[in-house]
């Protein structure tokens, strides 16, 4: 059985960071059921598209949930009744007017888990900011230090861009997961709780260790932002990353690039002075690598203990016969045709987790509630 089987979980998502939330949830078992607007949630709508209406993203943030067309306080109201959790990233301004306020909910629902996902949270004065993924980025200090390591030495003019993607959204999901977890564990004792998450915040710790060097009076810049030597290596057919912290993964290294003269320089066995002696030791890897296959190197430089790996197309990652084996994509059809979906990035008792289906369909019909459509 799933961790989270017989688990009602109500959401009302517009971005992605409430839906990841919700999704979570579900692929722990959860009864996820999404409440759309007349004209669909916001993220049906949104690029990229596997085919004309059929959006990427939502198909994988809503798979295995269902959905419910409800715009009706009391109905939604009869659905918070019988559910544990409610997710939800409904503006402030709107809230009081659906009864979805915090005050109302504590009131009326007194065992419900109420999940607040906002940009910049519930409480203080951004609180009715609104935000895009890029603006969460940069408030959380990531778009400053980007592009960094190998993007900036070939790109060095480029400006500060966002990472691919919804990455701050998705923390934001994290964290909101992990919140309404934390209050069904204490629930039985103390009743239900509104926990309130901001993306910006969960984005924010992502880059703990930047903060962290504020203290010694360092202010992190893209430009320098990068390990001293390794990091993503050119190769003749792809690239590979490699990261060297301890002493015997910088001999297994020297071994693998042949024990040349200049890796047997005495000097370089202080790690302190190959870590100055960074630009000059990348220099030599790199000319090293560029005439040589990935497989090659990576094979290789395993079997020193060297800790290095490919970066793989997601073709790739599909095919890869780990991810297979851990069963970490499911065939899901997604009402463009069936595709190998990322099912979840954890196990439970090493075991593989499993989507309840694909994406729902909005014109789907439901008479349980005579207010909602489903």
């Amino acid at each position: 059985m799933p961790p989270l089987s017989g688990l009602r979980v109500i959401l009302r998502a517009r971005g992605v960071a409430a839906a990841y939330a919700g999704r979570l949830l579900g692929t722990m078992g959860a009864e996820v059921v999404l409440l759309e607007p007349p004209q669909g949630s916001p993220l049906r709508g949104e690029p990229p598209f596997l085919a004309p209406g059929v959006s990427a993203l939502f198909a994988y943030l809503a798979a295995g949930m269902s959905s419910r067309v409800c715009d009706d306080p009391a109905a939604t109201g009869a659905l918070l009744s019988e559910a544990d959790v409610l997710i939800d990233d409904t503006p402030l301004a709107e809230r009081d007017a659906l009864g979805l306020d915090e005050a109302s909910i504590a009131r009326r629902h007194p065992d419900l888990v109420h999940v607040s996902v906002l940009p910049f949270g519930a409480h203080g004065p951004k609180a009715v900011w609104k935000a895009e993924e890029i603006n969460i980025q940069h408030a959380s200090g990531e778009g400053n230090l980007l592009p960094n390591g190998l993007s900036v030495e070939l790109f060095p003019d480029r400006p500060p861009v966002k990472i691919y993607g919804h990455f701050a959204s998705l923390q934001g999901g994290i964290a909101a997961a992990l919140g309404a977890l934390s209050a069904l564990w204490v629930r039985p004792e103390i009743g239900g709780q509104f926990v309130d998450v901001a993306s910006q915040d969960a984005a924010l710790a992502v880059g703990a260790f930047a903060i962290q060097r504020l203290g010694d009076g360092s202010i992190e810049h893209r430009v320098e932002r990068s390990f001293r030597y390794g990091g993503v290596i050119p190769c003749a057919d792809g690239h590979v990353e490699l990261l060297t912290l301890e002493q015997r993964q910088w001999e297994g290294l020297v071994k693998l690039l042949g024990e040349p003269e200049w890796a047997l320089d005495p000097a370089l066995e202080d790690p302190l002075e190959r870590s100055r002696q960074g630009p000059m030791i990348n220099r030599h890897i790199r000319a090293w690598a560029a005439v040589r296959k990935v497989e090659d190197i990576v094979r290789d430089g395993q079997a020193l203990s060297v800790p290095l790996a490919k970066y793989y197309t997601p073709a790739e990652v599909v095919r890869d016969p780990h991810e297979r084996v851990r069963g970490l994509f499911q065939p899901v059809e997604t009402g463009a045709g069936v595709f190998d979906m990322l099912v979840s990035p954890f196990q439970f008792d090493g075991a593989p987790m499993a989507l309840r289906g694909g994406p729902p369909a909005l014109e789907a019909r439901d008479n349980q509630y005579s207010d909602c459509r489903a």
